[in-house]
């Protein structure tokens, strides 16, 4: 199926691949469908929900026929679209949903019974027997859901994540985008040009076309030559832009290697955060199917793909083609197959004003209404005014018209515009901040036009960015009108499809109408029209067009559904790189992370962080009594702990003090430079969102602390309540966790430790308790705060993260000399519990000031957000569940976290559950079991005997209800 003379790939470079336990050649240059194509291979795949055969439709990454499983064992990547594989020596496809082979599939067996399985069938068969869902219904359809197969297996692969940055993102590298990113990158600008495919030009690779005098592709190649050359330009291939998101940022895959045998340690992808000051989007548009009876046939393609293999791939995909249009741009393909000695058979248009052709023969006013050829066409039949006919064929290119690729002008919400012009959506200026548009995209479907508009974008993303720019001279092009009549389905008896992949027709859609499932949207999830993995980039514009007419409005009223990121399908394991193994939750460790690991510290996950739970000393065979020695040294020497952790916001502006005001609880307006206040946050249904503490570091100047846990949803809050709450207010924040590495020195020995370590001499009178502020540490600027968590004389010393490791390692060497060391989470977990500290496990989204006996920081001065919601009956009061401290008192000493409290003497039942424990740990200070916990009216209770029950572990425990500040409630150690 080769044509001499034809196409880009290599004809020198030979490849060997396999496709269904086969043998094949290509060539380099070519896909893995154009080569199937060349070696004559029509069926490629079976549907989703008839396994009906299916052959190559399209040519790029719209593709909704085609998909095959590259691989095998472990490495096997499923629903990989033939028409963007490359091939390469060794490539290993097979055919996906269907058993047992390709040609033969027993599922075809769905096909027969057509009739009970159209539109919402699941919904209507399914309700009854009620008993049958969960024991037969459901566990057929997820056995028979899905294409491919994953393996089951651990994921080999390695992929990598990148961030760039630039003043201009360009998307797509057609004419406009070229073009585009030429104008910017000579005026200077940050560069950067992204498009999904193996080569720039676009279109001018499939068509013959001459720009600015020379052929097309040799055009496009001249100005990617240029940009290569320039420094201020990145050319990102293979790479698709896959949304648009605030702020300017761009989700992108990057195929590092699916194309190679040998990726030499590459990545297989890549995904990329890019951030642009300014973005144009150069994506073209998708040629769209007409609907007709039995369009689904292998050897049914659209009319640009059949010339994209014909031009760039020198592959005729049929010997015998025949056209079926409704737009002039097919007639290029016939005139481009006429000239490449390709025989056709005829051209039908359903127009009756086209011009005659001497170069094939052309029936005007002619619809194909059906096929025959069950693994391939054989036949098409064509009705016009004279009645129906049949022509042999084995292709048939089919041309409804072009939809703009516009998907990421509206995934901020935007919704794109009718154009009776083309028949199709376009995009409205404006729908995503900072991004353009040019050519195809546009709705412009002329090369000159093309080239025009991505000047005339450059040139506005330049003056945005105040960079100058000469005139640049554009070459002539084909600038041909583009004329459409409008033909979405051939009016007839038997199933049209729409959605090839999901065997949608357009009577699936009517039938959706005519059971009020009218809104677009209610249509796509009734017929799954547009949910394959294509997301309807072929046929929603159809599709709505056909429910537009069921329900008698326009297609304007109709509307589309949504479109979301991603444009094109992405693999999990490239979005959460790194983190394989690990849930693709994020690691995020500390700069004391490998120091710790040294020491053998068994490493725990506290809100995505890995931190030391204990540090095991020669000789210690438990945790334990690693944890009561750490305990014991923070009391009675000095203990240093890596706190980098906790959430750190930075927060400026001339309102920043009002803003703290109105988020915390209590007032922070009034804090003196240099000094540091305990806060607490309710969220706006008056519960405890969070604490923490925040200094003063200048007059607008602060930083707040949150829990480690909180963070994110704290800078979230923040946000929100800026935005949305008080607009008016001169404030600016940002997260700095990762920024400052910060380490806690607890015990009496840490104000010793610390003057042996700065030039500054650290007393009361200089550094008083919750005292704030600059500090040199050996040369380096950070910051010191006199807090504690430990209820121990106590400092938090911060410097930049580049020097954490450095001062942590010296930290502890000081701290060792000092009698002293490092101390883990356990430890800290069991001092926090001795001063009755707080954590998350007590304010866990249940409880209220008044619970944790904090109701007298809400401020009566000033509002705050949940204060009013906090004041609402049943949140004060006796009967609420309060914070105790709980000491066991009977002959077992044991306490459990999550056990529940009952009355002396009670049953242990549901109904008599008084409260429960939030936190236990043994004290090595005050030898035995603490506890911290919530019980019903606690703070009258102190003295009391209550029972605690862990039905979970078998055990009861006698407590004593005491205040939950066990150890020095006077505070003298603190302050001292």
């Amino acid at each position: 199926m080769r044509i001499a003379g034809k196409g880009l790939v290599d004809r020198q470079a030979p490849v060997s691949f396999r496709f269904d336990g086969h043998t094949y050649q290509g060539f380099a240059g070519d896909t893995l469908a154009s080569a199937l194509l060349a070696n004559d291979i029509r069926v490629v795949a079976r549907s989703f929900k008839y396994h009906r055969p299916r052959g190559v439709m399209g040519a790029g990454s719209e593709e909704a026929n085609a998909l095959v499983t590259i691989g095998s064992g472990a490495a096997q990547d499923p629903n990989v679209r033939a028409t963007v594989q490359e091939i390469y020596e060794g490539l290993e496809a097979r055919p996906q949903n269907c058993w047992p082979s390709l040609t033969v599939d027993l599922l075809s067996v769905n096909d027969l019974a057509a009739p009970f399985l159209g539109a919402g069938f699941y919904y209507k068969t399914f309700m009854w027997p009620r008993a049958f869902w969960e024991k037969l219904y459901e566990p057929v359809i997820r056995r028979s859901a899905g294409l491919g197969a994953l393996s089951h297996q651990h994921n080999p692969d390695a992929y990598e994540k990148a961030f760039a940055f630039c003043d201009l993102l360009v998307i797509g590298g057609g004419p406009a985008g070229l073009i585009a990113a030429l104008t910017a990158a000579r005026a200077g600008a940050d560069v950067i040009l992204a498009d999904e495919d193996s080569l720039f030009g676009g279109r001018l690779n499939g068509d013959v076309e001459t720009v600015g005098g020379m052929p097309g592709a040799e055009w496009a190649q001249s100005i990617v030559d240029e940009l290569e050359a320039m420094p201020n330009v990145r050319l990102m291939r293979r790479t698709t832009v896959t949304g648009a998101y605030d702020q300017g940022t761009y989700g992108a895959l990057e195929r590092v290697a699916h194309h190679l045998a040998d990726r030499g340690g590459q990545p297989l992808e890549c995904f990329w955060r890019i951030v642009a000051r300014r973005a144009i989007l150069c994506a073209g548009a998708i040629e769209r199917p007409i609907a007709f009876r039995n369009n689904d046939r292998p050897g049914i393609m659209t009319a640009s793909a059949v010339r994209t293999y014909l031009n760039r791939y020198g592959v005729a995909p049929g010997r015998r083609i025949t056209l079926f249009a409704n737009n002039d741009d097919a007639h290029r393909t016939a005139r481009d197959l006429v000239d490449a000695g390709v025989h056709i058979a005829a051209v039908f248009d359903s127009r009756r004003d086209v011009p005659e052709s001497n170069a094939y023969p052309i029936y005007r006013g002619a619809e194909v209404c059906n096929t025959s050829g069950r693994r391939g066409l054989e036949s098409v039949t064509f009705r016009t005014a004279s009645g129906e006919d049949k022509v042999e064929t084995d292709c048939l290119a089919v041309s409804g018209g072009w939809n703009p690729s516009l998907h990421l002008t509206c995934h901020m919400n935007g919704r794109p515009q009718w154009s009776e012009a083309i028949q199709s959506f376009v995009p409205v200026e404006g729908m995503v901040p900072g991004l353009d548009t040019a050519g195809a995209c546009r709705g412009t479907l002329t090369t000159h036009g093309a080239l025009q508009e991505g000047v005339a974008a450059a040139q506005v993303a330049l003056e945005a960015l105040g960079i100058a720019f000469d005139k640049i001279d554009i070459p002539e092009a084909e600038d041909a009108p583009y004329r459409v009549s409008p033909l979405w389905a051939v009016a007839g008896k038997g199933r049209a499809w729409l959605d090839f992949q999901n065997d949608v027709t357009v009577k699936d859609v009517k039938q959706a109408a005519k059971e009020n499932f009218a809104s677009v949207e209610h249509m796509k999830r009734y017929t799954t029209q547009g949910m394959s993995p294509d997301q309807g980039k072929n046929s929603n514009v159809a599709a709505l067009a056909v429910l537009a007419d069921a329900t008698g409005r326009g297609i304007p009223e109709t509307g589309t559904t949504t479109f979301r990121p991603p444009f094109v399908p992405v693999s999990i394991a490239a979005m959460g790189a790194g983190a394989q193994g690990a849930g693709f939750a994020p690691q995020r460790f500390t700069t004391s992370h490998a120091a710790s690991v040294e020491r053998g510290a068994p490493m725990i996950e506290a809100g995505l962080w890995y931190r030391p739970s204990y540090f095991p000393a020669p000789g210690e065979t438990t945790w334990r009594q690693s944890c009561d020695r750490e305990v014991n040294m923070v009391r009675n020497a000095v203990g240093v702990c890596d706190v980098s952790t906790l959430g750190k916001i930075d927060i400026q502006g001339p309102d920043a003090g009002a803003f703290l005001d109105f988020v915390y609880t209590n007032m922070f307006s009034t804090l003196k430079v240099g000094r540091t206040r305990y806060g607490l946050m309710l969220r706006e249904d008056g519960t405890v969102m969070d604490d923490g503490t925040t200094a003063r570091l200048g007059e607008t100047h602060f930083v707040m602390t949150t829990t480690t846990a909180a963070a994110g949803p704290v800078m979230r809050h923040l946000e929100y309540v800026h935005q949305c709450l008080c607009p008016e207010l001169d404030v600016s924040m940002i997260s700095v966790t990762e920024q400052w590495a910060q380490f806690a020195v607890a015990g009496p020995q840490s104000r010793a430790l610390l003057n042996a370590l700065v030039d500054e001499d650290i007393n009361d009178d200089t550094w008083p308790f919750m005292g704030c502020g600059d500090i040199i540490i050996q040369g380096v600027r950070g910051r010191l705060f006199r807090i504690s968590f430990s209820g121990e004389h106590a400092y938090e010393i911060a410097v930049p993260s580049r020097f954490g490791n450095g001062l942590f390692r010296e930290l502890t060497a000081r701290a060792e000399a000092l009698g002293g060391g490092l101390y883990g989470m356990e430890a800290l977990n069991v001092l926090r519990i001795e001063k009755g500290f707080i954590t998350h496990a007590e304010i866990h989204g249940r409880v209220t000031a008044f619970d944790i006996g904090m109701e007298r920081m809400v401020s009566q001065k000033k509002d705050c957000i949940g204060k009013t919601m906090s004041e609402r009956p049943g949140l004060n009061g006796p009967e609420r569940e309060q914070l105790v401290g709980l000491k066991p008192i009977g002959p077992v000493k044991q306490l459990t976290a999550g056990a529940h409290l009952f009355e002396k003497g009670a049953a242990p039942t549901r109904e008599n559950a008084q409260g429960y424990t939030t936190s236990v740990g043994f004290s090595p200070t005050l030898d035995g079991f603490l506890g911290l916990g919530f019980l019903r009216n606690g703070r009258a209770r102190h003295g009391e005997e209550v029972m605690m029950v862990d039905h979970l572990r078998n055990l009861t425990t006698r407590c004593k209800v005491c205040d939950p500040v066990f150890f020095d409630p006077e505070g003298g150690r603190v302050r001292g």
